[in-house]
């Protein structure tokens, strides 16, 4: 045996060797179960590795597609299922015991996982050997993504069930992936992204604990099976370090904490997808760096190497990304782990002072966070007292400052704005993904055919059953799995449920924030708006909404925190809020603005909805109405036929410049849309 070298990896035998890679997934998921199967089947025969299942808002907001709230937004950012029916044609020609199934679903997570166990059982396949990730971190949902429906109580008794059933029928399937990955998207700080992800952690192994129906040796297995879901953002080497921190906490928490004593339940696994929110949509060509960059974060360390990968796409500050934009972040995951030697060293960063140092900085820093909650009762009081929320919108609107500030660079947005045009969105599609609008008959016709076809009394009998068991405090997931298996639908299986435990809203965290924007501009905003006051005996009013589905709110709460900050009343409701909500809140507020955003590409059926209302109540002309998100360029005109006075994007990222666009529809409508 040759004699080993500190550069080298090397296995049990002595003989150099190098790592396997990570998990390759792509988020996908779009249009009907048989477009997204045909999309699966495409990416595993280029190199994918696993499964990563994006379903579409209604699916995820428990709401059959045929639901008037959920119509525009059918097939939009993901798969739309609606019964067992959809999942076959999801699943057809996948073997489910040979393949990694990751789905994002968080507050319908026991059905899209009763689904699978009913297809499974169906197909003839092994339910025990089911492997995969149901996200169903309903916290994180509270605090950044919107897709909650329950209550955080009945909620996490749903998270706390399902790793009941799993740990003794699914032992390969993790029950939840407590996500950090939202918090950053929703502004968090590296040191908040820990304490919140490891709070939450926390939350669920007491919720285990107290509900006293696994032994210790059963909890040291199921602490094993609780994986996260993290960001990289692009200070990789901050990255990084927080990597290390993170499993370097978890160990701490699980054995001095809960007292687990094998090492391998204590390790901390997670997957990644790197950054969304610093993807931009000036000059989109250089997200491929960014992308790249990110992915170092968390690859470079051995010894806190993800376990798996999933990439965004270049043009996703654009638009849904298209099958070769995925396909070439695939690509880039391939060429560094079969091209470079990155697999093949042990860990690089072992014994660094410079590393170490500043892993102890944001482990001290999450500590403290974490005992300030664990001083306050515990996640699920941080959560109800709309403590965390607001410190999210707090560092959100401080990133945002400090962008409009130049104290952060974001190349090609505040610094080198000026580039050549990218040829990457000059073909016919504009780079764009659009959505078959004609495909959402297909979804329609399959939903009413399953209702046409299922015995409807076995379908009641298997809804009463759920809902006896929700009442009794009986663990809910065999009674779901006959549900799916009885043909009822997502809408049906969420209703019968809310009938039960009710709808949460939890608080928008905008009240008392206030942004770190000031100057000649801002001064003579206020004072413009001081004059409207002092001639109308009132402040101008706009209400901000979150028309549909969509719960990604950050873009709503900075207009609503930007208005405030320059003198606007705001009314903010936070989000999921019909177009009728909406227009009625405006009329009944006496607001000269509604702010509209959208970022699941429905902006131009919600438009249409919200002008419709605003016609029938007489207020169309009284009442401007603007839209936000990420809406694509060629939409501006046909936004502006239906009657949408300004449409704003990620490219406008100075709020003083929207909030003087806004305030000069006010002051003089007719002008301000020339």
């Amino acid at each position: 045996m040759a004699e080993k070298k500190l550069h080298q990896l090397t296995d049990q035998d002595g003989e150099a060797t190098r790592d396997r890679p990570w998990i390759f997934r792509t988020y996908a998921g779009h249009t009907s179960a048989r477009a997204s199967n045909e999309l699966y089947r495409s990416n595993l025969e280029k190199g994918q590795t696993g499964l990563s299942i994006a379903f579409d808002l209604p699916t995820q907001c428990g709401y059959d597609s045929d639901d008037p709230i959920a119509l525009p937004e059918v097939g939009k950012v993901g798969v739309p299922i609606n019964s067992l029916d959809d999942f076959h044609l999801l699943f057809e020609g996948i073997p489910l015991e040979q393949m990694n199934t990751s789905m994002t679903i968080n507050g319908t997570s026991m059905w899209l996982l009763a689904l699978y166990v009913a297809l499974a059982r169906e197909r003839g396949e092994d339910e025990a050997k089911l492997m995969g990730t149901t996200q169903n971190d309903i916290i994180k949902e509270y605090l950044a993504r919107g897709t909650y429906i329950f209550p955080p109580e009945q909620s996490l008794r749903i998270i706390s069930e399902m790793y009941e059933y799993c740990l003794e029928r699914i032992p390969n399937w993790n029950a939840s992936n407590v996500c950090s990955y939202h918090l950053q998207e929703a502004g968090a700080t590296p040191a908040q992204e820990l304490a919140f992800a490891l709070s939450t952690a926390i939350g669920i192994l007491d919720s285990l604990k107290q509900r006293g129906h696994f032994s210790h040796e059963q909890f040291e297995r199921a602490t094993g099976r609780i994986s996260f879901f993290v960001n990289s953002g692009i200070r990789f080497i901050e990255e990084m370090c927080k990597m290390r921190a993170f499993g370097e906490l978890w160990d701490e928490i699980t054995e001095q904490r809960y007292g687990v004593k094998n090492p391998k339940f204590r390790r901390f696994r997670y997957g990644v997808q790197v950054n969304s929110l610093g993807l931009t949509e000036n000059q989109p060509e250089n997200n491929a760096w960014r992308i790249l960059l990110e992915t170092l974060g968390v690859t470079l360390s051995r010894n806190a190497r993800c376990r798996a990968l999933q990439l965004p796409a270049w043009n996703e500050a654009l638009s849904l990304p298209r099958p070769w934009d995925q396909q070439w972040s695939l690509r880039l995951q391939q060429i560094l782990a079969y091209e470079t030697d990155l697999l093949e060293y042990p860990d690089l960063f072992d014994g660094s002072p410079v590393v170490q140092s500043k892993v102890e900085d944001l482990k001290a820093l999450a500590r403290a966070e974490i005992e300030k909650i664990d001083g306050m009762g515990g996640v699920r009081s941080a959560i109800e007292s709309g403590y965390m929320k607001t410190s999210l919108v707090r560092s959100m609107a401080e990133r945002v400052s400090r962008i409009a500030k130049n104290e952060i660079t974001v190349v090609g947005v505040n610094k080198w704005q000026e580039g050549i045009e990218s040829p990457l969105v000059s073909g016919d599609d504009g780079g764009l993904f659009k959505i078959d609008g004609e495909s959402v008959k297909e979804t329609l016709e399959a939903l009413k055919a399953v209702r046409g076809k299922r015995d409807a009394e076995r379908a009641k009998a298997a809804l009463l059953s759920l809902k006896a068991a929700a009442k009794s405090g009986a663990n809910m997931m065999e009674a779901s799995v006959e549900c799916a298996l009885a043909r009822v639908t997502t809408g049906e299986w969420a209703g019968a449920l809310r009938e039960v435990f009710g709808e949460y809203r939890p608080v928008t965290g905008i009240e008392g924030q206030r942004l770190g924007l000031e100057g000649e501009r801002v001064e003579a905003l206020r004072k413009r708006i001081q004059r409207f006051t002092d001639e109308r005996g009132r402040r101008p009013r706009i209400v901000v909404g979150k028309p549909g589905l969509d719960g990604h709110s950050n873009g709503a709460e900075m207009i609503a925190v930007s208005a405030r900050h320059v003198g606007f009343d705001v009314v903010y409701s936070g989000i999921r809020l019909r177009p009728d909500e909406i227009v009625t809140s405006a009329i009944e507020e006496s607001a000269d603005v509604i702010g509209a955003s959208v970022l699941s590409g429905s902006h131009v059926e919600l438009a249409e909805q919200l002008m419709k209302l605003l016609d029938e109540a007489g207020a169309r002309e009284r009442i401007q109405v603007i839209f936000g998100g990420i809406i694509p360029q060629g939409d501006f005109e046909r936004l502006a036929q239906i009657g949408i006075r300004a449409v704003f994007t990620p490219k406008d990222y100075e709020l003083i410049d929207i909030m003087e666009r806004i305030f000069s529809l006010i002051e003089s409508p007719a002008a301000a849309a020339e």
